[in-house]
């Protein structure tokens, strides 16, 4: 079953307005103008000028008599639609091999078979809301069965993440909003002026007077909503993207017809990538079904490639994902993804005596769950929970090395633990301490070791210190724990006790 998610940027205008002009304060009320002949009206407008009670469509002189000191500026749908095309590349290099625009102010993508790369649908979501939000954008997104149910979803929420499990779509959407459903304001209006309010109550009436009133509009969005008509996302493509094709005059559908025709794809898309000096670090299948829905399968390499083989195993190992229904008419292989890559790649066998390119290993782990698949690196800062950070595979040294002056815990908890201890301030190690329900006594010690905050990075850290202790409980134990401030000045901290890591 299809999963779609439906990404709504509600202040896409201003939000480009804003990135183009950084120095421009939050505070100020922003607004984007349109107009036709004499007539200007609000087409966009920001959080601030929400607050201030202005909305889409008011007049533009009733915005100027409300608000002093607006900023109006006037609409460029071209670039607002040059902007979402670059923000919908970014998406499909992301999430998902099948990626739309959904003009004017959206996006959208089938997520079939693909969320696991990204830790389950809900994690998917909020970390596709947050990564807009670090772009300076406002986004909501919700995922559902159809495309329909997603898009009025996203669209009539204040909630940054809708998630409607599989088969509820039906029951989800009820009391949605009639224009919610993509028709024309007019249809909408009319609608209204009968008596119908929500899309329930147009769902239960009797098709065949409203096709006779309003034509087969009205039916055509119900059914696309509730997943009875098919609607093809036609996925974007960059100008640049290399990728190949191969069409059937019969449909086909045994996986091992399909296999032969993805090895020859495979072939063909290496030569095209060999021709331009590049390897793949993305490869995208699309499986074009004769019912006009479409599947795709997702490969990722740690590396730079162009070997058939590989890439074609890679495949291989998920063909029996692809569900070919009433058959397959088309089969399309694209890089998504590819890099320079000069050297040619060895033909030889990847199971060896001697194993020294874990690289396949990293093809088939990211493959079934790409979040999982990291490195760990040091980071120049004393603070330990910023000393260190997560990096790709195979990326290159920076050269950068933790300190070594000081011993480090094996085991450094995500989060410092508050533990009670019992101490001699300033400058004593705790006597006992109690960590998680358990009282320990402290039976060696050594430290403290000083970290003082790093307030370039914050005002708040000024004046921050911790001592950090390594002591030894009566069983053997080690632990890393530290006190929250110098044990003197109130300014410097809590002087409460945090138990940091663990000693092997």
């Amino acid at each position: 079953m299809a999963r779609v998610v439906s990404v709504f940027l509600p202040t896409l205008p201003t939000d480009r307005i804003r990135r183009a002009n950084p120095s421009l304060s939050p505070d100020t009320p922003l607004v984007v103008i349109a107009r036709s002949g004499s007539k200007r009206w609000v087409a966009a407008a920001d959080r601030a000028a929400l607050k201030l009670g202005l909305r889409v469509g008011m007049p533009t002189a009733k915005a100027q008599a409300l608000v002093q000191g607006l900023m109006m500026v006037d609409a460029d749908p071209a670039a607002d639609l040059a902007v979402l095309e670059r923000l919908t590349l970014w998406a499909l290099s992301q999430y998902s091999p099948v990626v739309a625009m959904d003009p004017p102010d959206g996006i959208v993508m089938d997520t079939e078979g693909a969320d696991h790369l990204q830790g389950g649908e809900d994690l998917m979501l909020s970390g596709l809301v947050n990564r807009f939000r670090g772009r300076g954008l406002t986004a909501r997104a919700a995922i559902a069965d159809t495309w329909g149910a997603a898009h009025a979803l996203a669209r009539s929420t204040d909630r940054e993440t809708v998630i409607i499990g599989g088969g509820e779509t039906a029951t989800a959407v009820k009391r949605l909003p009639l224009w919610s459903l993509r028709l024309p304001a007019e249809i909408v209006s009319s609608l209204h002026t009968l008596g119908f309010a929500t899309v329930g109550d147009l769902s239960a009436t009797p098709r065949a007077p409203l096709t006779l009133r309003f034509g087969p509009e009205i039916g055509r969005r119900l059914d696309q909503m509730f997943g009875r008509l098919a609607e093809p996302i036609d996925p974007i493509r960059p100008a640049d993207l290399v990728e190949v094709h191969k069409s059937f005059a019969e449909p086909i559908g045994a996986p091992e017809t399909i296999e032969k025709y993805i090895t020859r794809l495979v072939g063909q898309l290496c030569q095209a990538l060999e021709k331009r000096g590049l390897g793949v670090r993305r490869a995208d299948l699309i499986v074009h079904r004769v019912d006009n829905t479409l599947q795709s399968l997702r490969a990722g390499t740690a590396k730079p490639v162009r070997d058939i083989a590989w890439l074609t195993k890679l495949f291989r190992d998920r063909i029996e994902k692809i569900e070919p229904g009433f058959g397959i008419e088309k089969l399309s292989l694209a890089a998504i993804i590819a890099e320079p890559l000069t050297e040619a790649q060895s033909e030889s066998s990847f199971i060896e005596e001697h194993i020294t390119d874990v690289t396949p290993l990293i093809d088939v782990l990211g493959n079934r769950g790409g979040q999982r698949i990291f490195r760990v690196a040091p980071v120049a800062s004393d603070v330990p929970e910023r000393s260190v950070q997560r990096i790709a595979p195979t990326a290159d040294e920076d050269g950068a090395t933790w300190p070594m002056h000081w011993p480090r815990p094996p085991r450094l908890l995500t989060r410092p633990e508050l533990i009670e201890v019992i101490a001699l301030l300033p400058d004593h190690p705790p006597v006992s301490f109690t960590w998680r329900g358990k009282r320990r006594r402290v039976k060696r010690a050594d430290g403290p070791e000083r970290i003082f905050g790093e307030w370039w990075k914050r005002s708040s850290e000024w004046l921050a210190i911790r001592d950090y202790f390594v002591v030894e409980d009566d069983t053997g134990e080690r632990f890393w724990i530290f006190r929250s401030g110098d044990g003197v000045d109130a300014e410097s901290g809590s002087q409460k006790w945090f138990l940091h890591g663990v000693f092997a």
